[in-house]
């Protein structure tokens, strides 16, 4: 049997922090700092309860900080280059080495990720691990690399702004000099000459502030700024380096990589390394940050991605049916511009890039996202994410230092997530510190996940969209409802959503074609159990007379049908 993945996005460095009195831009000393350690066998169980099957720890491999570790023989950081005083995570600074932050006895950091790995898979959990392949620090260094290695930069020829050969983007005779100070609080202004191209594709020496100034741009072969010419025979150096480090990272048992702006990256350069990869290790996974619909077929069959980011279709447009802004039957178009490749979309309501839900600057309102779960988690057999404290309602509207209040949880800055760190209390992980709404809606998600994989017709089943039969119904408001059949062998599902904030009496057709497509006979009244409630309800089952029943606000049914 295979399970439907369901993943745990979890912020590693905030999970564990306890620290409630947390001032903005401040310290590791004074806003502390979650390890790998809280990840205990409680708090792995806890997760895997909520319907978990794996567990993406954001943050793992080593990057740009302000935090002092050189007494540990780590590189300092300039801190005119980092944004955050705990630093993005993905301006990786060492890629064969862990963050010291996430360790309670820096030394033996790597250590305490392998036994975080152990204890993740004797939970029944699988990992997932950044990859971070199109851009680096500013001051990158691998001080870990094993003994042979060579550093990236370390043979490039600066004197060139390109070479299939180099591994970084120059330009020559220029000094880096962005529009902004390059001391800030260190004694000495930081340099760079010559200048490197920014991880965003600005290959002049003056990034601004919105440039991933902090991040130089990995050079794969392609010259960017004569035509895009395209150089990969004899392969670029780049191209060996990052596939090693990918399985330097294998090698420690993982069991899949989510790979940061993958679309940066030429899909040659995955169809060269992800057979490779595989070939050792056959059930690693590959998770790519791709927007461009125009390209998803493309990093699916030639790069060999098993799934691909569904931010720019269906996340999108939840977001906007959620907010009131679009219409439920947009839904629709979604599914059927993936219907090809749908088993490759990862589906996710947010993660770290993304506001949370019920920020101000989202929903508003952890309720309304009840709605947009059941559809995004229930729709297919493809994998579903959950980002951590979603399930509780968490907020992200604090002003933690440099990410500012923008409804986001900071991956700049130390901090603490305020429902979390209740839900934690202290590693006990009982319902002491959450508030009713807060327990409810975990409930609700816990429900729905674990159905994902309970239930076969969500886990393995055919997908049948009832919106073309039901647009003109004066009993179906199809711009905030939507109705769809999930099916597998005997076990039929007919999923009703209601994005309204009153409950709502509803009549639902079911088309002939249905009961075609699916070659099942209809019926006159059966009996239904409502799974979300485990309530029984008499319904029609055929396309002469609609189902009948209430949908509650905010949320909706699963009406199960033995066949």
């Amino acid at each position: 049997m295979k399970n439907k993945m369901i993943i745990y996005q979890v912020f590693t460095r905030l999970f564990g922090n306890d620290k409630t009195a947390c001032i903005p831009h401040g310290s590791k000393t004074e806003n502390g700092c979650g390890h790998f350690a809280d990840f205990t066998q409680k708090a792995l169980t806890e997760i895997q309860k909520l319907g978990a099957t794996h567990i993406w720890y954001t943050g793992v491999i080593a990057h740009a900080t302000q935090t002092d570790y050189t007494s540990y023989g780590i590189p300092s950081d300039h801190p005119a280059i980092v944004k955050g005083k705990a630093g993005s995570p993905y301006a990786i600074k060492d890629y064969y080495d862990v963050d010291p932050d996430l360790a309670t006895k820096p030394e033996k950091r790597m250590k305490e990720f392998q036994n975080l790995i152990y204890r993740t898979h004797d939970a029944g959990l699988k990992v997932i691990i950044d990859f971070v392949p199109n851009h680096v620090a500013r001051q990158y260094q691998s001080a870990s690399r094993p003994e042979g290695v060579k550093d990236l930069g370390e043979e490039d020829d600066q004197n060139l702004s390109f070479s299939p050969q180099n591994n970084f983007y120059y330009i020559p005779g220029h000094p880096f000099h962005p529009d902004f100070d390059l001391q800030g609080s260190a004694p000495v202004p930081y340099e760079e000459c010559p200048a490197k191209a920014t991880g965003n594709d600005n290959f002049s020496p003056s990034p601004g502030r919105n440039d991933w100034y902090e991040t130089i741009k990995l050079n794969y072969g392609i010259d960017y700024c004569n035509g895009g010419g395209r150089h990969f025979d004899p392969i670029p150096s780049t191209w060996f380096k990052m596939r090693d480090i990918l399985l330097f990272w294998a090698g420690k048992g993982i069991d899949g990589f989510r790979c940061d702006m993958a679309e940066m990256v030429p899909v040659e350069f995955w169809e060269w390394a992800i057979p490779q990869i595989k070939c050792h290790y056959p059930s690693l996974v590959f998770i790519a940050e791709v927007y461009n619909p125009n390209e998803y077929r493309n990093y699916i069959y030639k790069g060999g991605f098993d799934y691909l980011y569904d931010k720019v279709g269906l996340y999108d447009t939840l977001r906007g049916v959620v907010c009131g802004y679009a219409s439920a039957r947009q839904i629709t178009g979604c599914w059927q511009s993936v219907d090809d490749i749908k088993d490759h979309m990862l589906n996710f309501l947010e993660n770290h890039d993304e506001q949370r839900l019920a920020s101000d600057f989202f929903a508003g309102n952890t309720e309304k996202g009840r709605p947009a779960l059941l559809v995004s988690a229930c729709m297919g057999r493809n994998p579903m994410m959950i980002y951590f404290g979603q399930e509780l309602g968490e907020r992200g509207m604090d002003a933690e230092g440099f990410s500012g209040k923008d409804g986001r949880t900071t991956i700049f800055d130390y901090w603490h997530v305020d429902t979390i760190r209740r839900w934690r209390n202290k590693g006990k992980f009982d319902t002491d510190k959450l508030t009713a709404q807060e327990l409810a809606l975990q409930a609700f998600y816990t429900q729905v996940l674990r159905l994902c994989n309970r239930e076969r017709a969500l886990r393995e089943g055919d997908f049948y969209d009832l919106m073309y039969a039901n647009n003109g119904s004066d009993l179906f408001n199809a711009d905030k409802c939507y109705a769809f059949v999930r099916r597998k062998d005997k076990d039929l599902l007919i999923v009703l959503v209601n994005f309204e904030d009153s409950e709502k009496h509803t009549a639902v057709n079911l088309p002939h074609h249905l009961f075609e497509f699916f070659q099942i006979q209809e019926k006159g009244e059966i009996i239904a159990t409502e799974l979300l409630s485990g309530d029984k309800e008499c319904i029609t089952f055929n396309a002469n007379q609609c189902v009948l029943t209430d949908i509650p606000a905010y949320s909706g049914k699963i009406l199960k049908i033995k066949l």
